[in-house]
């Protein structure tokens, strides 16, 4: 139970310590007169958020199929949905984050 205890306050810390990081950030580029979104920043993240939503979208139909294709007809068990859950946040974020970073190197549109 006490290693349960120190993980929640360490994981408070890292979530604090990047939120002061990106307030001081978001602070030095506002007085360096850079803006906070522009058109091609913009377009960026809108497409990288379609392609987030079809990558998660189709993660989500194909483990629905495979844990009814594995319940039924292969004898695995059920997912848990804590998992679950995980994998596809994961999963989420990862391709929104490999998605912007592509379109920004890709350069025009």
């Amino acid at each position: 139970m006490a290693t349960f205890a120190i993980i929640l306050v360490l994981n408070a810390m890292v979530i604090i310590l990047v939120a002061i990081f990106v307030i001081w950030k978001l602070q030095k580029d506002r007085k360096a007169g850079y803006p906070f979104q522009d058109e091609r920043t913009s377009q960026i993240q809108g497409k990288a958020a379609l392609g987030t939503y079809y990558i998660t979208l189709a993660f989500m139909i194909s483990t629905l199929v495979l844990n009814i294709v594995g319940n039924q007809f292969l004898s695995l068990p059920e997912l848990e949905t804590g998992w679950t859950v995980i994998a596809i946040m994961l999963v989420s974020g990862i391709s929104f984050g490999l998605l912007s970073w592509y379109y920004a190197k890709k350069g025009e549109f």
